[in-house]
């Protein structure tokens, strides 16, 4: 999949963000309690029985818990690229999951769940093929600079009739801030990350192999008191620009002077809003679901009537 390369993720600065945020995301990452809810509630509606199970982008590690806690008898590998965040899903899953003392030595005696820790980029998964029944990933996949080959790697680890449940930003994301922080640099700068639209995701889908996959998408808006908060949000949960477009070098006051000014035509209600355009998308690996003779593939794109 083609990109500009200004749009491309530097890695190495996305992994250390989110390293330093191991500490502080749980408090800040409100909207992404909230997606993996929705994510756990439509596992309601999917028979599943899976021996392995993949959270691709783990964070720190709490749908690992959730999954391990509703799939009790399944093995669960939390994947995440940056080891601080490992860590600290070793330390809540232990906290929340085994409790202490006697009880955790008693589990571990008679083969209860063990954690799962594996620090990797979901684009070159270190996984056997047709290896794990459910992959999950909520807000992850935003940070490949190739979904094709994430999406491929995907459907490679997964076995056959088995379930891909993710989620990820859409366009919209952040617009206010993307537009804001172009007004006051000139556009000289990328600001915010160039997020895929519903339909390419679904197009890709269907081509690393996927069978009938649905697609839809939720808009949140957060508010702030000011510029700063919205900043401080993103900067706890690791969410630092990583683009190679981005500035190199501390822009100055009157760069985030003219941003806060720019920023105030979106206020409404003494509020500043940050919107987040969150897709979601399920599919499986098999020939359970209808392909038809020609080979294409349908996708289904659901709409939402909140």
């Amino acid at each position: 999949m083609m990109t500009d390369d200004i749009y491309r993720i530097d890695k190495a600065r996305a992994r250390a963000s989110f390293g330093r945020a191991a500490e502080t995301y749980d408090a800040a990452a409100i909207l992404q309690k909230q997606v993996r809810t929705e994510m756990l509630s439509r596992l309601d509606l999917v028979k599943l029985n899976p021996k392995v199970i993949l959270d691709a982008g783990c964070g720190t590690g709490m749908a690992s818990h959730a999954l391990q806690k509703r799939y009790e008898k399944s093995q669960v590998v939390s994947l995440d690229f940056a080891y601080p965040m490992l860590q600290k899903t070793r330390q809540i899953c232990t906290n929340i999951g085994f409790g202490s003392g006697f009880l955790r030595q008693l589990k571990s005696l008679l083969g209860g769940a063990k954690q799962n820790l594996l620090c990797a980029d979901i684009e070159a998964l270190p996984l056997a093929s047709a290896s794990t029944g459910l992959i999950w990933s909520n807000l992850a996949i935003q940070w490949c600079n190739d979904l094709d080959a994430a999406l491929q790697e995907f459907h490679r680890v997964l076995q056959p009739e088995g379930l891909l449940m993710f989620s990820t930003f859409g366009p919209d994301t952040l617009r206010e801030l993307r537009i804001a922080t172009s007004a006051a640099s000139g556009n000289e700068y990328t600001s915010v990350s160039r997020f895929i639209d519903m339909h390419d995701i679904g197009d890709a889908l269907v081509r690393a192999g996927f069978s009938a996959p649905v697609l839809d998408v939720e808009r949140f808006t957060l508010t702030y008191d000011d510029v700063k908060s919205v900043m401080r949000d993103l900067k706890s949960i690791g969410a630092h620009n990583a683009t190679d477009g981005r500035a190199r070098g501390l822009l100055g006051r009157g760069f985030f002077e003219k941003l806060e000014q720019s920023y105030e035509q979106f206020r409404i209600g003494g509020k500043l809003p940050a919107t987040f355009e969150v897709v979601y998308g399920h599919a499986w690996r098999g020939q359970d679901k209808p392909r038809f003779d020609d080979g294409v593939s349908p996708v289904t794109f659901k709409p939402r009537n909140k």
